[in-house]
């Protein structure tokens, strides 16, 4: 019974320590997803503790421009078995205070200080990166899931209308309009539309799973997300300049201002390195007392009469250190290169994705115009084929190659749709905006 309750103890102390979170909205709009993702997001979570820890390392380097201090308490037992010994058996005691002082280390402690604390800035700078970095997965699911969702309502529309025409062709098929053949392959392709929306309705479901991932749902958590109303002038936003967008991006984006730091740091490290050339000078001092049994004096007159106090001035010369001080220097050298490197690598990757979002969202605006006149015009081209087909003045595969085009031309408006609102949104998010849209019903 007592361990049970120690157990209990224990967890109940463990479930106070994980973080608090917020109900779950019953549905979701596109900023519930990201709030509640930046919240709950286990990467995140886990680069605080980096930067909480790093935060314990920046104390401890900073503890090292101080005193230490250390006491030390020996006691011994000597046994003399020689029959001329005067005491065969001794007690010893030794009692030590003693202090040290680094006055002169060619300045390695105070950058190592100056390196910490520029390393607690990168450690909070990839907190944003894992921030944005979710942003990014989120606003990318998010839009697959609106996309399947109008994906799924197409579907459902083109099985009513295929089921529309086969109970007409069926009622032609009786009064003699057309053939048998014409109605068995309307019915094929009312199946085949039942097929496409169930294909519709299963990618729907996949892409709400991969954005339950990403919210760190459980299996057993629902998800409802709201399709917004999404407006003209939200899909054709005019875009800001290709070059106003890389600039912004250099000047926000957190793994810019990292690898810059980087460069710091590594340039202390160099520092560091030249440091460990220079004399070493230290401060020392410490008192001292202790005891021997089998005397003729008293404990507490060997307590004072071996009482001791010290202090001395230590200078230590590297003269030969095995190579240990150049080849740190050299590799000190090398990382400061290799991070500016890193830095020019940055913003190349960086302008890679600009470029590369940039150039599909004015593709896709470009596209939603084209594929949206086109639909206008295969519409009337269906709508007409399906009034001349019930007349008699259209055969069965001018009918279904019609409705087929009016089927592609839908999705093509659908997909440069939400490729198109993707792509701003992303630009927004490197650009460091809110979302541009609203994302409410």
């Amino acid at each position: 019974m007592k361990r049970t309750i120690n157990y209990l103890f224990v967890v109940s102390i463990f479930l106070s320590t994980l973080p608090a979170y917020g109900e779950m909205p019953e549905t979701w709009t596109l900023q519930d997803c990201l709030d509640y993702a930046i919240e709950h997001n286990i990467q995140i979570q886990q680069s605080k503790i980096t930067y909480q820890s790093g935060q314990e390392d920046t104390k401890q380097a900073k503890a090292q421009l101080f005193p230490s201090l250390t006491a030390s308490i020996t006691q011994g037992f000597v046994n003399n078995p020689s029959k001329n010994a005067t005491t065969n058996n001794s007690y010893t005691g030794n009692y030590a205070v003693n202090a040290n002082w680094t006055l002169f280390d060619g300045n390695q402690r105070n950058n190592a200080l100056k390196q910490q604390k520029l390393q607690n800035q990168i450690d909070e700078l990839n907190i944003q990166q894992d921030a944005r970095d979710i942003r990014v997965a989120i606003v990318q699911a998010f839009m697959q899931v609106l996309y399947a969702i109008e994906s799924v309502n197409i579907s459902q529309k083109t099985v009513e209308v295929s089921e529309s025409e086969c109970n007409r062709s069926r009622n032609l098929l009786e009064a003699g309009s057309i053939a048998k053949v014409d109605l068995a392959q309307l019915e094929s392709q009312l199946s085949s539309d039942r097929y496409q929306l169930v294909v519709a309705q299963t990618n729907l479901d996949n892409y709400k799973l991969q954005l339950k991932q990403l919210l760190e749902l459980d299996i057993t958590d629902e998800i409802e997300v709201v399709s917004p109303e999404i407006e003209e002038e939200d899909i054709l936003s005019p875009l800001p300049a290709k070059e106003d967008v890389y600039a912004a991006a250099l000047s926000v984006m957190p793994e810019m201002r990292s690898s810059k730091l980087s460069i710091d740091v590594a340039k202390l490290e160099t520092k560091k390195a030249k440091g460990s050339y220079y004399p070493t000078i230290s401060l020392n001092a410490g008192i001292g007392t202790g005891h021997l049994s089998g005397t003729t004096y008293t404990y507490g007159t060997q307590l004072w009469n071996q009482f001791n106090e010290s202090i001395g001035l230590t200078v230590s010369i590297p003269i030969f250190a095995n190579r240990n001080n150049k080849t740190a220097l050299n590799k000190a050298k090398y990382s400061e290169v290799s991070s500016q490197l890193e830095l020019l690598n940055t913003q190349k990757e960086l302008l890679s994705i600009v470029e590369g979002y940039y150039l599909d969202a004015t593709s896709a605006q470009t596209q939603y115009r084209s594929s949206k006149e086109k639909l206008v015009y295969v519409s009337q081209s269906y709508d007409l084929t399906q009034q001349q087909f019930f007349l008699g003045m259209k055969n069965t595969v001018e009918l279904l190659t019609e409705k087929n085009n009016y089927l592609v031309a839908q999705q093509e408006v659908l997909q440069s749709k939400y490729m198109a609102l993707m792509s701003i949104e992303l630009l927004n998010i490197y650009q460091d905006k809110p979302i541009s849209w609203n994302s409410e019903q």
